[in-house]
């Protein structure tokens, strides 16, 4: 029974991990940039948009270049947030994947 409890212990130790992770999370900004930053795009943790700023200089192009922008943008902040989020799992499972566990990205 000893080594069940152990591994009770550990899953317990993991969970208390994951959620103070899941709470780091949510307060991760990121910001996506496109067009020599005419664009940036700013993304909660949750993946939210939260800002979305477009330099006057843009404005004055064709409109599905702005779209364009736009989406490049987000894109870019999107592979951030991905990327911080997966270092911050990381940190709360010492670098172990948990399979078949993903993040609402």
């Amino acid at each position: 029974m000893t080594d069940f409890s152990k591994i009770l212990d550990k899953a317990k130790e993991l969970e208390a991990k994951m959620k103070e992770s899941q709470e780091k999370i949510k307060n991760i900004k990121v910001e996506g940039v496109s067009g020599s930053n005419s664009v940036k795009v700013i993304l909660d943790g949750e993946g939210e948009m939260q800002k979305i700023e477009i330099s006057n200089e843009i404005l004055k192009e064709e409109k599905s270049i702005i779209e364009d922008l736009i989406v490049a943008a987000h894109n870019n902040a999107k592979t951030q947030l991905k990327s911080k989020t997966t270092e911050e799992i990381s940190k709360a499972t010492g670098g172990l994947g948990i399979p078949g566990f993903k993040w609402p990205l």
